[in-house]
């Protein structure tokens, strides 16, 4: 892989990003919308003295289940429009490489995905008063990468889609099956063998294995960062399964 040319793709994609104001808002504002709407839901809920607020559990983890969600959409229907319109195509016959081009396009995209992550996070702390033991850093660290875990998802999907329609179809297949199943409204342990073992598997669980850890830990522990590694290989392992199953344009 060249990193001149992966750092030229980079460069290409945020600059088509900065004029492409409706992607800008999906990706920073959508995400603190979404939250908001989470906090006033339990907003007018009782709880005896000491008891934490829902929002406190149930909003720490929509903080990596949103970013997830808005960067596997943007991603997989960007990678689709370069391959449709001819894009792609014309960069292949460059030397570029594939690997050059898909490790480009996740920079990019897991750039305006830190920048999501931090303006989520914000919010959630300062705007609504987010409580929890662990440090808001660790937090951030781990909606980062679960935003690129949806990028690396996106990129990977998009190659097997033929229309914009198709890639959003991938959504109850690759993602809503993870947010399910990713312990955020059953306990793993609670759920079915086969469901759980279905569980122990899928990236997500490690997002939210990892929030819980930082919710219930002022420091970080050793679990934490084995969830971590988990997420970041998992992330770095499919873009290079992106990068092999990449096609020149959609037939």
């Amino acid at each position: 892989m060249d990193f001149l040319m992966m750092l030229a793709t980079t460069r290409r994609v945020l600059s088509q990003l900065r004029h492409d104001h409706r992607s800008i808002a999906l990706i920073l504002v959508v995400p603190a919308m979404l939250l908001t709407a989470v906090y006033f839901l339990y907003e007018n809920e009782s709880l005896p003295p000491g008891v934490p607020r829902t929002f406190d559990r149930v909003g720490l983890m929509m903080l990596a289940i949103f970013p997830f969600v808005v960067m596997f959409l943007v991603t997989s229907i960007t990678m689709l429009r370069e391959r449709t319109s001819g894009t792609l195509e014309r960069l292949l016959t460059t030397p570029v490489h594939k690997a050059d081009l898909l490790f480009g396009y996740g920079v990019a995209f897991s750039l305006m995905a830190a920048l999501q992550s931090l303006v989520a996070t914000a919010v959630a702390y300062w705007i609504f008063g987010l409580d929890i033991v662990g440090a808001p850093a660790y937090v951030v660290l781990i909606a980062v990468i679960n935003a690129v875990l949806g990028v690396a998802l996106g990129l990977f999907c998009s190659a097997f889609a033929r229309t914009e329609f198709q890639a959003v179809q991938f959504m109850p297949v690759v993602v809503v099956p993870q947010i399910l199943l990713c312990g955020l409204f059953v306990a793993r342990d609670r759920m079915n063998d086969l469901l759980e073992a279905i569980s122990n598997v899928l990236p997500l669980t490690y997002s939210v294995d990892a929030l819980q850890e930082v919710a219930a830990h002022a420091e970080a522990t050793s679990r934490l960062w084995q969830d971590v590694a988990a997420m970041a290989g998992i992330s770095l392992g499919i873009l290079v399964l992106a990068a092999l199953t990449l096609r020149r344009r959609t037939a």
